[in-house]
């Protein structure tokens, strides 16, 4: 009864001390550890520079240290203040999460934004189809489709902390909640006046040919480069680009090739003027999903945004053909 009793006691200790805090303290922690700059944050919450050097001195005081620290003309975090920058951004997508749930969620009445973090090829495929279905069923909502990079990718974890979710195909990431959407094929690109190349490629041209490749590092192509190389062929690299639309266009009028998606090739072969070929050696199909970061699992307004890229993929692929 006494151990009942302290934990009791304990417990509204610390519902007194939150009481006592100001919410908006933790947007201005957060903000504060992210930009390392009391102008920028003011600028960032839309707020007086006064009002957040206010804020800073309140959480130094409440945390017993400076947060900040000067060094040279900028600042940088003490030990407590990066610890607290991996909790800050969990902490206000739970506050979020608490003052968003209705009884009914009613896509219609959301006013917010979805971050989708995608490549160009996904944005063009499958983006279309899920704004047309956003501004059917929900008119406050805005998306924002956000490039992504082989850094996005490698720290997914933490960039999902900053966005609802990426669009990437498996074979990168593990150990993160995922929604399968669709597969599409690789297929290789070459230019409509190649005389090099007849009705068909050979593993033999496709070393011989220079190539237009996405990145040239891990998180590009790395599943059907792999599988070439596996035949001992390396790609001979003569153009990089950081997105797969100009592709094409770096193929056409040139001996280049490039392996492309299915369905991004047969929307653009015409207007860049390339052909589209089979590729010669047996290559794994690309498996589409949607990753997010787990502490959105249970957010109404999320799993219905997984819905709505399940039913964009569902008329992609044909099997939910009215949206």
């Amino acid at each position: 009864m006494y151990a009942i009793s302290r934990v009791y006691t304990a417990a509204v200790a610390v519902d007194r001390m939150l009481a006592n805090l100001d919410l908006n303290l933790l947007v201005t922690l957060d903000a504060l550890l992210r930009e390392r700059n009391v102008t920028r944050t003011a600028e960032a919450l839309g707020v007086s520079q006064p009002a957040v050097s206010a804020g800073l001195a309140r959480l130094r005081r409440h945390f017993g240290d400076p947060l900040l620290t000067r060094s040279g003309n900028r600042y940088q975090l003490t030990p407590l203040a990066a610890r607290l920058l991996a909790l800050t951004e969990p902490a206000l997508a739970g506050v979020r999460r608490v003052f968003d749930v209705t009884p009914d969620f009613d896509p219609s009445q959301v006013e917010r934004e979805f971050t989708i973090i995608t490549s160009d090829y996904a944005a063009t495929v499958l983006g279309p189809l899920i704004a047309r279905r956003l501004a059917a069923a929900a008119p406050g909502v805005r998306l924002r489709l956000q490039q992504t990079t082989p850094h996005t990718v490698d720290q997914a974890h933490e960039t999902l902390r900053n966005a609802d979710g990426l669009l990437l195909p498996h074979g990168f990431l593990t150990d993160i909640p995922f929604l399968d959407l669709y597969e599409d094929e690789w297929v290789c690109i070459v230019s409509a006046d190649n005389v090099l190349v007849g009705s068909a490629l050979t593993v033999e041209l496709l070393a011989a040919l220079p190539w237009v490749v996405l990145y040239h590092r891990r998180t590009a192509f790395a599943l059907a480069t792999q599988q070439l190389k596996v035949l001992g062929v390396e790609p001979r690299v003569e153009v990089v680009t950081d997105g797969f639309l100009p592709m094409p266009f770096l193929v056409a009028g040139t001996r280049r090739v490039a392996l492309l998606h299915k369905r991004l090739a047969a929307l653009l072969a015409i207007p860049a003027g390339v052909r589209v070929l089979p590729c010669p050696f047996e290559v794994a199909p690309l498996a589409e999903a949607f990753w997010w970061h787990p502490i959105y699992s249970n957010d109404p307004a999320h799993i219905w945004l997984r819905g709505v890229l399940a039913e964009a993929a569902g008329v992609l692929t044909g099997h939910n053909p009215q949206l």
